[in-house]
C-alpha cells in the first residue's frame, strides 16, 4: 500500500498488479493534482477500501484477486465510489459482466491515458453535484 499526497484533491485509488502500468497511471494522475493511493492486487485494495473509501477507483480487471467478483465486493463496500475498470482481456461478455457488477466506466487496453484522465474527472464532477 502506498499513499502520494499532493495538496487537497480528490483521492483516486490505483489498482494495477503490472508496475510499470500502475506507476505510469500514477504519473499521469499525480500531475493531474489527485492525491493517489495504490494497490498491487484486488485484496490489497479491498482492504484499503475498507479502511477509506477513495473519491474514485481506478482498477485492473485480470490480477490476483480481480474479475467481476471484486468488482461486486468494492460495489458492496463503496456503494457511491465511482469505479473505472481496464483490462486488455476484455469481450462484450466481459464489459457486461463488469458494469452488472457496478463499474462506472470501462475501458480496453491499451487506453489512452486523456481518456481515462477525462472520464475520471467526469465521474468525479458528477458525484459532486
Amino acid at each position: 500500500m502506498t499513499t502520494v499526497t499532493r495538496g487537497k484533491a480528490a483521492i483516486l485509488l490505483i489498482v494495477e498488479d503490472d508496475r510499470e502500468m500502475r506507476n505510469l497511471l500514477c504519473d499521469e494522475f499525480w500531475s493531474a493534482e489527485y492525491q493517489l493511493r495504490q494497490a498491487k492486487d484486488g485484496d490489497e485494495a479491498f482492504r484499503m477500501v475498507l479502511q477509506s473509501v477513495p473519491d474514485l477507483i481506478l482498477t485492473d480487471l485480470r490480477m490476483p484477486a480481480g474479475g467481476a467478483d471484486y468488482i461486486s465486493r468494492l460495489r458492496t463496500i463503496a456503494p457511491r465510489c465511482p469505479i473505472i475498470v481496464m483490462t486488455a482481456f476484455g469481450d462484450a461478455a466481459t464489459k457486461a459482466a463488469v458494469q452488472q457488477a457496478g463499474a462506472n466506466a470501462y475501458f480496453d487496453k491499451p487506453v489512452r491515458i486523456a481518456d481515462l484522465k477525462l472520464c475520471a474527472q467526469q465521474l468525479l464532477n458528477h458525484e459532486r453535484t
